[in-house]
């Protein structure tokens, strides 16, 4: 749609010249006429021309304008429905069973068995033994030793001492003295100055290129289609179901308890006695019982549904697309360069300069002297002596012991063991038991469901439509018929001249 109305008619619509008083807006490349009003003029410049009476001052113009419609629309609504429906709900009813069952119960017995065994007894038997023993005894020995006795003695000895004393004595030492000399010495320096460059560079300058480009529109409609659905129903079936019901009646029985050993006061055993007891004796009986049993059906409802689809458009739209182009560009700048220049400069330098002086200093000597003197020593003289001393010793006897052993004699026994062993006994008891029986109970309810109908409803919709126009006619010079329209260069109004000329050729 929007294709149709914008680029459709550019290839037949065309106009050669529109003059600028009359309400038309006129265009250099003389293809489109355009109308103050909004709208687009539909043919050829020629053929406008052709429909324009000469002696007319209107003409009658082809032109799409938007007009607003009410068309019918079908929508889908949903409206809520109450509906009841009908279930089957099973119960689980309890009734107390009595069964009767067999078991094993293991019966201790006690027995007696003979059994044979060994006893190791103990015997005393008396030994003997011979052993060896070190008596110890004390012998007296003499035993000579040599010992040392300090003697003292006097002995003259000599000796050499250094005395010490103080003389003076001269010397010379060379000190450093400093002394300032003055020099001058030559150096380089880099003297800053400034010298002006010019240089070329590029810049991309953003400009805005108008693109056409087509693409694709999926435009959405809607299409109604008729379907089956599946509908499922519960219908009930009525049936008979034969049902076991337990019964019973009481009964009254004897019964005959024995003593079980029992004796009376004067030692005689206790007579047996007669009891009478109630029983529970149970019957079964078979009845009918009417059920009801829903069973499913299926049936295809026929209904009808709107689906939304789309079909798809090509459309042309003209977007900008910012582009760069490059320029060169001259701009000038400011280099900064150092240039080299010798300069002279004085500075003061210290030397050393070797002095020789003089001074006394006073040093400490020392002179040998020889001295004399009594000294006490201290020497050992070997003296041999004599002592009685006790020695330990040992010798060797022969004894003899007794001594018991006990020794293990076996011998053979035997006894009575009791021993007990499990024997198994049959019994039979009676137990009650639960047992549920599933009893049907049929129950309805309500529920809602969303049933669509179709309704028809009416839309505003802008639809483009071409209309018949009147448009005045001015040529320029005031007159109708001034000239006939020329097809060679191009214009439909002039006054015959040819050029497609304006007022006052």
């Amino acid at each position: 749609m929007k294709k149709r109305l914008t680029f459709g008619f550019l290839p037949w619509v065309a106009a050669a010249a529109i003059c600028t008083g009359s309400g038309f807006a006129r265009s250099q490349d003389a293809g489109t006429v355009v109308p103050d009003d909004g709208s687009v003029l539909i043919g050829n410049a020629a053929e406008i021309a052709d429909e324009t009476d000469a002696d007319a001052c209107t003409r009658t113009v082809q032109c799409y304008r938007w007009v607003t419609e009410m068309q019918d629309v079908n929508v889908t609504e949903w409206s809520k429905e109450q509906r009841e429906r009908s279930y089957t709900v099973t119960k689980r009813v309890p009734r107390t069973e009595e069964r009767s069952r067999n078991y094993t119960v293991m019966v201790p017995e006690t027995r007696t068995k003979t059994v044979d065994f060994t006893v190791m007894n103990s015997v005393p038997e008396k030994r003997t033994a011979d052993y060896t023993v070190r008596v110890p005894y004390t012998e007296s020995i003499e035993k000579s030793y040599t010992v040392n006795v300090p003697v003292k003695e006097q002995k003259a000895t000599s000796w050499t001492v250094k005395v010490p004393y103080t003389e003076c004595v001269d010397t010379s030492y060379t000190v450093m003295v400093p002394v300032k000399e003055e020099r001058t010495s030559t150096y380089k320096v880099n003297v800053p100055y400034t010298e002006e460059r010019t240089a070329t560079y590029s810049v991309k300058v953003p400009y805005t290129e108008s693109i056409e480009r087509s693409y694709k529109v999926s435009v959405p409609y809607t299409e109604q289609l008729t379907g089956n659905r599946t509908v499922v129903k519960r219908v009930p079936v009525k049936g008979t179901t034969s049902v076991t019901v337990r019964g019973g009646h009481w009964e009254t029985k004897v019964k005959e308890i024995s003593s079980n050993g029992k004796y009376d006061a004067n030692g005689n055993p206790c007579c047996p006695k007669v009891v009478c007891c109630r029983c529970w004796v149970p019957t079964c009986e078979t009845r009918d019982v009417e059920t009801t049993t829903w069973t499913c059906e299926t049936e295809q409802v026929p209904y009808t549904y709107c689906v939304k689809k789309y079909r798809c458009e090509d459309r042309t739209r003209t977007h900008c697309v910012k582009k760069f182009r490059c320029e060169e560009r001259t701009r000038s700048y400011t280099v900064q360069k150092s240039r080299c220049e010798e300069r002279t400069r004085n500075f003061c330098v210290t030397k050393m300069v070797p002095e020789t002086r003089t001074k006394q200093v006073k040093v400490q000597k020392c002179r040998e002297e020889v001295r004399t003197g009594n000294t006490c020593v201290t020497k050992m003289v070997p003296e041999a002596r004599t002592r009685t001393i006790c020695v330990k010793k040992y010798r060797t006897e022969t004894r003899t012991r007794e001594y018991t052993v006990n020794v293990r004699v076996p011998e053979k026994k035997s006894r009575e063991v009791c021993f007990t062993v499990m024997v198994p006994q049959q019994k039979n008891c009676t137990y009650n038991v639960t047992v549920c029986d599933n009893v049907s109970e049929t129950k309805s309810e309500s529920y809602s469901v969303c049933v669509p109908h179709t309704v028809t409803k009416q839309v505003p919709v802008k639809v483009c439509r071409k209309v018949a126009v009147e448009v005045p006619v001015d040529n320029g010079s005031g007159c109708c018929n001034s000239g006939k329209s020329s097809r060679g260069n191009g214009s439909f109004l002039g006054h015959g001249c040819g050029r497609g000329c304006r007022k006052g050729c």
